[in-house]
């Protein structure tokens, strides 16, 4: 039985090193982290990952479930992906487990919780851009990588994985520069 702890955050930006540490301090033997939304699944390999390895009596800890995903879909599947194969999820905070069957109730709860907090941030974050745009201080969001250098470096034939070490981003920000050229 070994506890799998998951840790994710949104940006590059941001720090995972706090929730490392938490589901260090709780036991997890293993901790992977990666910095990719949370709004799907794609991308996401070290969850995969982590799904792919879970076996009978292991348990999957994240610090809270958005970390674990922010649509109730994904969160129920990434749930019943782990009890298939014989796992538990625990969420620290607030602390719930899938181990018995009041933790799934509450899982599902929050789980619909944290998409609608999802879907009014966005609301409020283009109703604020909205209102920056009409009284002329909107300028758009900062540039955080150099899409050219990604272009130029992809041309010369450096790979995707190389190209995110050199730059600094993660490879789907690569791929990402790279196939909005083609629309």
């Amino acid at each position: 039985m070994t506890k799998i702890g998951y840790a994710r955050v949104s940006t590059i930006d941001q720090d995972f090193e706090l929730q490392q540490e938490r589901l260090k301090a709780e036991g997890c033997v293993i901790v992977r982290a990666e910095k990719v939304s949370g709004a799907s699944r794609e991308g996401r390999t070290e969850l995969a990952t982590i799904i792919e390895f879970l076996r009978e009596g292991d348990e999957l800890v994240v610090t809270r479930l958005d970390r674990l995903g922010r649509d109730t879909r994904d969160v129920l599947n990434i749930v019943h992906e782990c009890e298939q194969r014989g796992a538990f999820v625990t969420v620290l905070d607030p602390h719930v487990s899938t181990r018995g069957e009041m933790g799934h109730l509450i899982l599902t709860v929050l789980g619909m919780v944290a998409q609608m907090e999802r879907r009014f941030i966005k609301e409020r974050q283009r109703e604020g851009i909205d209102r920056a745009k009409s009284a002329g201080k909107y300028k758009g969001g900062t540039v955080r990588i150099n899409h050219q250098k990604i272009r130029e470096l992809s041309a010369s034939g450096v790979g995707a994985i190389a190209i995110a070490k050199v730059i600094g981003c993660s490879r789907m920000q690569v791929y990402r520069v790279l196939n909005s050229d083609e629309l």
